[in-house]
Formats: C-alpha cells, structure tokens, sequence
C-alpha cells in the first residue's frame, strides 16, 4: 500500500474509533442518567467500558495476528497513558479531588493488577493462562455486579 492510503486508513479508524466511543459514552451516560444511576456508577462501567472498546478492538486483532506484544503493550500503555498523561493533564486543567468512595475501587485495582503481575511473571512458559483469564474476567464481572448491587 501507498504511504498516503495506510495514512489515510489509520485516520479513518482513529476517526471511527473516537466517533464511535463518543457515541457509546454519551448515549449510555444519559440512559443510565436518566434511570438515576450515579455518576461514579456510570464512570467505573459504562464510561470505563466505552472509552476501552479500541483496546480491546486492537488486543483481540493483535493476538489473533499472533503479535502478543502488541496486545501487552496496548493495555499496559492505555493505563500508563491515563494514569500518567490524562489524569495530570486533567489536574492541570483544574485539581482533582479524591473522594474516599473509590478507596474500594483502588483496592480492587491493585489486586488485579498485583495478579497480573504475578500471572505473567511466575510458571514455566510467563504467559497468561485461559483459566487466569478466565478469574480475570470472572473477577471483572462479580465487581461490576457488586458496585450495581450497591446501588440498588
């Protein structure tokens, strides 16, 4: 391919991609408003679900390309991206005050990511296994029910 087409296909997606996050974010943000969920609610799923579906798009085409790095290095740098580059950028703009209600939440963090660590750096072949992915995911969900259950 030209220089011009793979340019003009990387700015296409990346056109697509934020179009189409916007859409998910914002329209499920004002369902879920309007059903009086709260807004931390709405952060740490819909808007956290929405804003990862190009990382999640990018991992699963990675890894069926057999590239794992590029699948590991998408989601280890999104989360370095935001934790370091968003989150200050963000403060700059106006400081950030930390609400003791995500102090769960941060515990949950860690321990996964404490897990992962664990995951990928013990055993004979390093690599994340089906069944680890599998409490991952399993993990993912339980939290997910367990912060809409507070809710209720």
């Amino acid at each position: 391919m030209s220089t011009l087409k793979i340019w003009s296909f990387i700015i296409l997606g990346l056109s697509g991609l934020i179009l189409g996050g916007k859409l998910v974010v914002d329209n499920a943000v004002e369902v879920a408003s309007s059903m009086g969920v709260s807004e931390k609610i709405i952060g740490l799923t819909i808007v956290a679900a929405g804003t990862s579906l190009p990382e999640l798009v990018t991992s699963v085409v990675a890894v069926v390309r057999k590239n794992n790095d590029i699948a590991i290095g998408n989601i280890i740098g999104s989360n370095i991206f935001n934790i370091f580059l968003i989150l200050s950028v963000s403060s700059f703009i106006r400081p950030i005050e930390f609400a003791s209600i995500f102090n769960i939440d941060i515990y949950i963090l860690a321990g996964g990511t404490i897990f992962l660590f664990i995951a990928m750096f013990t055993g004979v072949k390093k690599k994340l296994d089906r069944w680890e992915a599998a409490l991952l995911l399993i993990s993912y969900l339980a939290y997910t029910t367990y912060l809409i259950a507070k809710e209720v």
